[in-house]
């Protein structure tokens, strides 16, 4: 028996094609990838203008990807926190936070992770599967319809490592930013990346007008490799060199997230490495004070030496923000939601 594919998955142009397969005219791959990614409907018979033969065959070769809120959370600070099951019965999570510009939802592009950093809930029981451009985009269509306000923005730093599932989610981007869907500009999408070298290159040569975000974390490559093995791989002098040519092809600024991890990362020291490690690069540092996570052998700094830290950096010259720290008390750290799922603490 054949099994069914996400439709939703498909570009416009492959769906045409699929459709063009099936004897269609050619304006219904407009129509349904309209319903699908615009109306946001998750059964075909909700497309009221198709033929009921032609529906009758979309439901027999394909299905549109509805997840199912497992769980809901949400924050003081108007923050919501979903535990997805998928048509599978994996879990992913997906967070919306709201800002004065509007609502940027945090999508996952993996069932899990394998990239194995060591203060992440997301990588401890490693990877089970990437998920297909059709998923990724139904968190966005899930999250929008339940809070009942239009995503204007999007990062993709949930769980698991973007680059690791590239094709998909080179997909996923051009349906989110389709005119034909929901268009969400591709200048309001966030790429966040450990620095899977080879992948940025591959990115670079696509010249997308997204923001690339490289998960830092550390300075040098002693403590880099301790918190991250993807470091073993790419050490830090190979990854800036990928970053620089990255920014030299694009033309696209990049930004640095880096955790501050208690007596790891967060000295004077380490500030004045950081600086030098990205000078002249007219780059952003993001310094994220990280959640707790069981499990972890890591601790959060303070808030005085976060602020100390971004002190010490705007006098070297480089420019540095606190990233607000947004659903503290509803498991915020990406991750832990399929983790207390999985082990039946749900």
């Amino acid at each position: 028996m054949e099994q069914k594919r996400c439709i939703s998955s498909l570009t416009l142009a492959e769906l045409s094609a699929e459709l063009k397969a099936l004897g269609q005219p050619g304006f219904r791959a407009k129509q349904i990838f309209h319903w699908v990614h615009q109306k946001l409907v998750t059964e075909f018979s909700a497309m009221t203008d198709q033929p009921k033969t032609l529906l009758a065959k979309l439901e027999e070769h394909f299905y549109i990807a509805a997840p199912q809120i497992e769980r809901r959370q949400e924050a003081k600070d108007g923050t919501v926190k979903y535990l997805l099951r998928m048509a599978d019965g994996n879990c992913i999570e997906t967070v919306v936070m709201r800002y004065h510009y509007g609502n940027t939802v945090c999508v996952s592009t993996q069932v899990g992770c394998r990239m194995g950093c060591r203060f992440c809930a997301s990588t401890q029981a490693g990877r089970v599967r990437n998920l297909e451009a059709g998923e990724i985009c139904s968190e966005i269509y899930t999250a929008q319809k339940d809070i009942g306000e239009r995503i204007s923005h999007i990062v993709l730093m949930g769980i698991g490592e973007p680059l690791d599932n590239f094709d998909e989610v080179m997909r996923f981007l051009e349906n989110i930013t389709s005119p034909e869907g929901v268009n969400i500009g591709m200048r309001n999408i966030s790429l966040s990346t450990c620095g899977l070298v080879p992948k940025i290159d591959q990115l670079a040569e696509k010249k997308l007008q997204l923001t690339l975000s490289v998960s830092l974390h550390a300075p040098n490559n002693e403590i880099r490799s301790g918190m991250m093995p993807v470091n073993d791989a790419y050490p830090v002098e190979q990854l800036m060199e990928t970053v620089r040519r990255y920014q030299d092809t694009t033309g696209r600024r990049v930004s640095f997230e880096y955790s501050m991890v208690r007596g790891v990362n967060d000295s004077d020291a380490c500030a004045k490495q950081l600086a030098n490690l990205i000078r002249g690069m007219g780059a952003h540092v993001n310094l994220i004070p990280i959640n707790p996570v069981d499990g972890s052998p890591y601790s959060a700094t303070d808030a005085a030496n976060v602020r100390r830290f971004q002190q010490k950096l705007e006098s070297l010259g480089v420019n540095a923000t606190v990233r607000r720290r947004l659903g503290s008390e509803i498991s915020a750290a990406c991750g832990q939601l399929r983790r207390d799922e999985m082990n039946g603490k749900a």
